[in-house]
């Protein structure tokens, strides 16, 4: 989690290299309440305008969340917490992100699609957001 701009707005990053290996058998268990923590820390954290800083990179396909959990996360997150998205950034999208959105993106608002942003680098992140305030993993940034 890091800010930015005057008013200390925050940016989530979610690193998917350290989701659980879905070929635990408490996999969908981990996930559910992963995600229960994720939109719990969002409620307390965000007053204001917010982006999502997502990184792809370095994560193996078993460790990537299905589409039908990002499906439900979607619709969990309430009205507010979607309307507060400043913007979206999937860093080193894959092939299987890139597939899911696009499969995805008649289901999902054109506002939401609009703040979804592709970065195929870490330096053209630094261009987009200040990184002294982001935490990147060792892991990415190999």
């Amino acid at each position: 989690t890091g800010y930015y701009g005057d008013g200390l707005n925050a940016i989530i990053v979610f690193a998917a290299c350290f989701l659980p290996d879905s070929s635990r058998t408490d996999y969908n268990y981990v996930m559910e309440n992963l995600f229960l923590y994720v939109i719990s820390t969002l409620e307390l954290m965000v007053a204001e305008d917010y982006m999502i800083v997502y990184l792809d990179g370095a994560t193996p396909r078993r460790r990537m969340p299905g589409l039908g959990w990002m499906k439900r996360c979607y619709q969990m997150i309430d009205r507010r917490l979607r309307k507060n998205l400043k913007s979206f950034i999937i860093v080193h999208p894959s092939w299987f992100i890139r597939t899911i959105l696009a499969v995805t993106r008649p289901f999902i608002s054109s506002k939401f699609s609009s703040k979804i942003q592709y970065v195929n680098t870490l330096a053209e992140l630094r261009e987009m957001i200040p990184m002294e305030y982001v935490h990147i993993p060792d892991s990415i940034v190999k």
